[in-house]
């Protein structure tokens, strides 16, 4: 029942999101996990990220974002939820279930590692999804081609260790249910200039990127 209730919703939100006709607007979460990582980190990026694919792909998004917590059945409110932080990650069981069962009915996770998550990340995503390996994501996958075309993949916003950025996937039944950003930090990008003193083009190259994200989640790629 909760599968289908949340399917009921994800539908109704991509027409409030993308049809005109409807009054919207509707709302993205930001996760709250347990284990002592800033799952807080980033305040101003997930607003700003909302106000620009207002702008700039027409989505009605309510630019007050709500926290939810991993184990919550308020997830199920939620079409995209985006994770982020420097530091450790616990799921319990029951957070690894609800959370398979949110993206396996239809919602999208995007993590956005902030430098010191990824051994977290890989770690607890196991718990939610043992059956599943990571995927490099393919430059040719329509996430990279929404409204905004990024042929090259995923844009280098923050250094880290240096190394290429990538764009990382879990595909459960075949469909895309968890993009994950790693050594890119497109969750920095989307944060006020004055935070990190990134340029204009690295941070709209990350608000584009991000906009893609939302856009793909809501419609499933169609």
């Amino acid at each position: 029942m909760q599968k289908i209730v949340f399917i009921i919703l994800f539908l109704v939100g991509q027409l409030v999101a993308f049809g005109d006709n409807f009054p919207g607007p509707y709302r993205i979460a930001l996760m709250k996990y347990k284990g002592g990582g800033d799952w807080y980190a980033n305040p101003t990026s997930l607003p700003n990220l909302v106000k620009f694919s207002n702008a700039q792909i027409k989505t009605k998004i309510d630019e007050n974002i709500l926290t939810v917590d991993v184990g919550s059945s308020e997830i199920f409110d939620f079409p995209f939820v985006h994770m982020t932080g420097h530091g450790n990650v616990v799921f319990s069981s029951d957070d690894a279930m609800n959370l398979r069962t949110y993206l396996a009915a239809g919602g999208f996770l995007h993590i956005s590692d902030n430098y010191g998550m990824d051994m977290y990340v890989r770690r607890e995503m196991k718990k939610v999804f043992p059956e599943l390996e990571w995927i490099e994501v393919p430059f040719d996958h329509p996430i990279y081609h929404q409204t905004f075309d990024f042929s090259k993949g995923l844009p280098k916003i923050h250094e880290h260790d240096n190394k290429p950025p990538k764009g990382l996937g879990l595909f459960f039944e075949g469909r895309l249910v968890c993009f994950y950003d790693f050594e890119c930090d497109l969750g920095d990008g989307w944060e006020d200039a004055q935070v990190h003193n990134d340029s204009e083009l690295n941070r709209l190259n990350a608000l584009k990127m991000g906009a893609n994200l939302l856009e793909y989640a809501f419609t499933q790629g169609q």
